[in-house]
This record gives structure tokens, sequence and C-alpha cells, in this order.
């Protein structure tokens, strides 16, 4: 049975206090003294004040759907009666959706979806087709952060001789940037001729895309003892400004064997930070894995648990399909999402995860 909006209403009623709420509170002058409050009281209250949105807008549909609703019953008209019908479809489609974006909001949050993240993608079999692919997802996420206003920044990356990527990191930042991006680590399998290949046959192969949540000052410490740094000559695009100065970074974790390197930047001081900020990212993957690990049966059931190992998507380009594995879905329309429409995905998996929360909690 569909949810009514004033069953939403009841259900966001401690949500409508907390927004009143902190619309008082950062209203106060002296929160500028911590910019640290400011900053989370601020995202909180825009998360508030855009779930109100929805509920106001489903408010308005459902009072749209149940008017329409009417007037189809009431023409005797055969013309008006279908496209009175056929505008009722469009208005129970947007009542579906509105429905499916408040119910998934209502479920309880992860303190990681606000964080900013570091998606590391590097080719695994394939080759120079593997590698190719490597540039296609990475331009299909840079086009997906461009229209969800999210900025990106590349660390570090490794052209391949044909265009693509040996290696490619970047960091996004903005409004809940892993809460998109989580379902993205894991294995993806490309399916299509490549274009090294003359007979026409059609090849597969793969690419691991990891997503760390970016850690907070707080959350870990790096002990400076601990790193070996060095420095030596940028060997990227080329051009005159490569090889002429000790600008790029490699940073090693003594305790851990974790190596990064930042050689993008013309700048030894900024490859160095950026190279820090990926350190950081992965050593606290690398401590929640720990940690995760005594609760592996439980996490292996999560939809986007992020291990990659396990392959999650296929893109078959004869058959212009894209199908994520962790749900049995099949889009249609590959094109769109290497366009950066990833919502097509990204909404069925938090649906999907909606669905299996009550149980995962049970068995928590």
């Amino acid at each position: 049975m569909p949810t009514s909006a004033e069953g939403f209403k009841r259900r966001l009623g401690p949500i409508i206090e907390r927004a009143r709420e902190l619309e008082t509170r950062l209203g106060d002058p002296n929160l500028t003294q911590d910019p640290a409050q400011l900053k989370q009281l601020t995202r909180d209250y825009r998360r508030a004040t855009a779930l109100l949105t929805r509920l106001s807008e489903y408010e308005q549909i459902e009072k749209e759907t149940r008017d329409t609703e009417a007037m189809l019953h009431e023409t005797d008209d055969a013309e008006m009666h279908e496209l009175t019908r056929i505008e009722l479809t469009k208005l129970n489609k947007k009542l579906a959706r509105l429905e499916a974006e408040l119910k998934t909001a209502l479920l309880p949050r992860s303190p990681d979806w606000d964080k900013n993240c570091i998606i590391e993608i590097r080719p695994a079999a394939g080759g120079e087709e593997s590698a190719l692919f490597t540039g296609n997802l990475f331009r299909m996420y840079s086009k997906f952060a461009e229209r969800h206003h999210l900025k990106l920044e590349v660390m570090n990356s490794r052209p391949s001789e044909l265009k693509g990527f040996k290696e490619m990191t970047f960091a996004v930042e903005g409004p809940e940037p892993y809460r998109f991006f989580r379902f993205e680590s894991g294995v993806h399998r490309v399916q299509r001729v490549p274009e090294t290949e003359a007979s026409g046959r059609i090849h597969t192969s793969t690419v691991t895309v990891a997503v760390l949540p970016e850690p907070e000052e707080v959350e870990l410490k790096i002990d400076s003892d601990d790193l070996r740094i060095d420095v030596f000559h940028s060997s990227g695009h080329g051009g005159q400004h490569v090889n002429v100065t000790d600008s790029a970074v490699r940073i090693t974790h003594i305790p851990t064997g974790i190596v990064v390197t930042c050689q993008d930047e013309r700048s030894q001081g900024r490859n160095k930070a950026r190279a820090m900020k990926v350190l950081r990212a992965r050593l606290l993957e690398a401590k929640r894995k720990e940690e995760h690990s005594r609760t592996a049966q439980t996490r292996r059931k999560q939809i986007g648990a992020g291990d990659r190992s396990e392959k999650i998507r296929t893109y078959n380009f004869p058959q212009n399909r894209v199908t994520d594995h962790r749900i049995g879905l099949s889009v249609y329309s590959l094109d769109t999402i290497l366009g950066g429409n990833l919502d097509l995905v990204f909404d069925k998996l938090e649906q999907a995860e909606a669905e299996i929360a009550p149980t995962q909690n049970n068995e928590s």
C-alpha cells in the first residue's frame, strides 16, 4: 500500500522539529567562532530542508493525483478520458519515485555518507583494452559528478599508449559524495570489440574500482616516523615541464607497506599533500576492513560491501546493456549510463538496500 503524505509527516516529525532547531542555531553569530560545528550544522540543515522539500512535493503530487482520478471518473468524453488517463499514469510514476526517495531518506544514515571520497580505478584483465575502459569509467564518474554539482579533482594518473589509463586516482567533494559512490567498489567488466581487434571478436576485460571515504583529522593519526618520503622526476604526459624538477612524490607507510605516488602537479608540495590525502584514506580503509572481518558474513550480504574481488557490474556494448549483478538489474541504455546518468542504477541499489535493511538489523 502506498504511504500517504500524512503518514510521512508523522514519521518526519522529529526532522521537522530538528530543521527548526537548526535554523535557530545557525542564526547565532557566535557560531562563526567554531567552523567545524558550523559546517556540520549547515550540512544537517541542508539535508533536513531538502527532505522537507521532497515531502512538500509529495503532498502536491498526491493532491494532483486525487484530483485527476476524480476527473477520470467524471468525464464522459473519450478523448478527454484518454488524456486524463495518460496524465494520471505520469503522476503515479512521480508519486512512486518520491515515495521511494522519502523511504530511503528515513533509513538510518551512515556517518560516512556526507564524507568526501577518494576513488581509485585500475585496469585488471585485458591489457590496453582494460586501460581504455578505465578512461571510460573515469569520464562516466566525471559526468555524474558534474550532474550532481560535485567537485572532482585528479590526484594521480598514468596514461596508457591509446589514451586510456594505467591508473586513475581522484577525489570527489561536495554534498554526500560517498553516499553516491559507495556502490562502485568492486570489479567492473566490459564486453565489446576492442579498437585493437581487427577480426571483430568481442573481448571481455575487467577494471577494479576502490572507493575510500576521506577520514576526518580526528579519525586517524599518522606518525611522521612511520613514513618514508621519496621525490623523483615526473613521467606523465610529456612536455617542457617533465623531468625538469623532482616534483613527483612517493610516500611509503612503513608499518603497513602501503605506497602512494602522486605526480600530476608541478609542485612537489601539492603532490605531497595529495599523496597524504590518499594515504590517509587507504589506512582508514585497511583499519575498517580489519574491524569488519569479525562480521564478514553479515557484511557480505550488504549491497555495495566494497569487496574488490567481487564482480559487481557488466557493460555489454553489443547489447547496449548494463547489468548490476548484486540486484539482478539490467538497463538497456549503456550510452546514457556512460554519459553520467548513474542514477538509473544508484536509485535501484538504494531501494534494494532499503528493503534488506530490516533483515540486516535483526541479524546484527
